[in-house]
Order: C-alpha cells, then structure tokens, then sequence
C-alpha cells in the first residue's frame, strides 16, 4: 500500500486520514469492514465508501508482486483474456534469445510437474523450445512418452526429436516412443513412403493416446520458425499466398486457427491438425511480440489451451 499527497479527489484532510486509517486496518491489518467499523466508531457502509475512495483516488494501489521468476499480474490477465486453462508469464529479464528459451524452459518444465499424473501420456515434437525445457524436467511421474514429429537437425542444436523423447523419458522414469524419420523431406512421395512404414505409422498413432503436449509456435516469418527457416523461396510464399500466419509441430493455420494445407504439408512427418487439436491438455511455450498473431490464432484454433511467455509476448496479446 502506498499513499500520496497530490490530488485524491477532493478530499479534506480528516476524510483523507480516515481513509488511510480504514485502508490500513483492512489491506495492511487484515481486518474485516466491521471490524473497522466497530474500532472507529463508523457503519461498515462508511467503512465501505471510504475503502473505494481511497482506492479511486490513488491513496491505495494494490499490486500483484512478481513471484519466483513469473509476472503473475500479466499471467492472470492473459490467462482470463485468452480464457486458457493455464498460463505462466516470465518477469521482465534477459533480453537474449538463448536466455530467455531457457528460463521459459524452466518455467514450463515445472508446470508438467504441476499436471501430470501417472496415468499420462506427453507428447513431444522437435522444437527449440521444448529441447530447452527437457534439460529442467524432474519430479514427474514415470509417464510414457510419445514422439509427435519426425527428427530435425540444425546447426547448434545437437538433438532431434528422438533425443528430446529420450531425454524426457528418462528424467521422468517412463518409457519413450520414438520412431526414425526426418521431419521434412524432399518430394510427397518419399513423404508418403516414410509414413506408411510400419514404425513410422505406428508412432504416428500413439498420439491419439496422448494426454498432454508441449509444443512451440512459430510465426510464418524469418527467424521466428523453423519451418520458415528450411522452406524454399516458393513454399515460403505459396503459403503466405495460401494465409498461413503460424505453424506448431508442423501443422499449419490461418489466423482464425484453422487448419491449412500447403505443398510443404506433404513433405512433413507429423501429426494431423486434427491429432494434434485431439489432445486433452497443450501447453505452447513462445516467446517475442513477433509470436502474437500465431500464439492467437493457435489459442483461437483450438490447437493450444496453455501458454508459457515472456512479457514481451504476453503484453502483445494483450494489446491485440
């Protein structure tokens, strides 16, 4: 509680210590309004009134603190605003890329530990951001662990999806299932040969089991997915002709969310739009205003009903 002597409405100096008393006594002291009343000598109405002037007038802020690493403030607020089952948003802090994938990794490795129970089943894909929070992850049940999408490497990432379902199988004590295939490939054809194999078919499947989901989002754009990234000059612009805003896992939308189909669609080795939306519990973690479009959409879509942000982020939401 802080108080101040500028412009508090009008209110005369004996109104405006009553109000500091009657604010203290119940936001400091804890005390109910007839409490108050019955120490001061006033009705509980008068208790009442003078609480609200207090606050309309700035005698009175009432802050929500920053709490081990999370600005709960944004976080409720995103959360009531995008009406999401969960969300945890990063206090202001580091502003590098590598810095921040890493404490939003932290972040979202705890909140499993919060969720799951031993009768789950996760679900991981390649990502940059679910590879940061797989090196956080303990105290969680020893669920099983599903591949969701197939093996991506690039240059200072040394893991693929595979790895990322070993690593998190056993930090938790579970099993993994995994099968080999890369994730974006050169022709449909080799596309649809790979995902008839028997393995591949099979781990595909196991996502329909899948209880709860990581999952990063990326914004159609440069450096803001790894799809983006490793398309070509013509499947980066026949999507964006098509109205692809986003992608997760490798399954692409609009901006309402719902599904697209784009010629590199037919060289992945994913999961299905509807595999993927099927999933009980998803939680997104992203970071950067350039996410806001994408992370929207995903939420609106269906695709994701969790998110793990940096402020930058979740401030964009909310401005949007």
């Amino acid at each position: 509680m802080t108080t101040e002597g500028d412009d508090v409405g009008g209110m005369g100096p004996t109104e405006l210590v009553q109000a500091a008393r009657v604010a203290r006594h119940h936001y400091l002291a804890g005390e109910s309004k007839v409490e108050i009343a019955e120490r001061l000598g006033i009705s509980r109405f008068k208790v009442a009134r003078l609480l609200d002037a207090a606050y309309e007038a700035g005698l009175v802020r009432i802050e929500i603190a920053p709490v081990d690493g999370l600005d709960l403030d944004l976080s409720a607020r995103v959360q009531d605003g995008l009406e999401l089952s969960r969300c945890a948003v990063l206090a202001a802090g580091p502003s590098a890329a590598a810095e921040i994938n890493a404490a939003l990794g932290r972040t979202a490795a705890r909140l499993l530990s919060e969720i799951l129970g031993p009768e789950d089943v996760l679900g991981l894909p390649w990502s940059r951001s679910v590879l940061a929070m797989t090196a956080h992850l303990q105290d969680l049940p020893p669920v099983r662990v599903v591949q969701l999408t197939g093996a991506m490497e690039l240059s200072g990432y040394d893991a693929s999806a595979v790895d990322i379902v070993r690593a998190a199988a056993r930090a938790c004590g579970g099993s993994a299932s995994i099968f080999h295939a890369p994730f974006v490939v050169d022709d449909p054809r080799t596309a649809e040969s790979l995902r008839r194999q028997t393995s591949v078919a099979q781990g595909l499947a196991l996502a329909d089991e899948v209880t709860h989901a990581v999952v990063g989002i990326g914004q159609w754009g440069p450096g803001l997915s790894t799809q983006y990234d490793v398309a070509s000059l013509a499947d980066r612009a026949e999507a964006s002709a098509a109205g692809v805003v986003g992608e997760s896992a490798g399954v692409y939308f609009n901006s309402r969310g719902d599904p697209l189909t784009v010629a590199l669609s037919e060289r992945l080795i994913t999961i299905s739009w509807a595999q993927l939306r099927a999933i009980p519990q998803v939680v997104a973690i992203a970071f950067g205003s350039a996410k806001a479009q994408a992370v929207r959409a995903a939420v609106t879509g269906g695709l994701v009903n969790s998110l793990v942000l940096d402020a930058d982020l979740a401030a964009a939401l909310l401005a949007d």
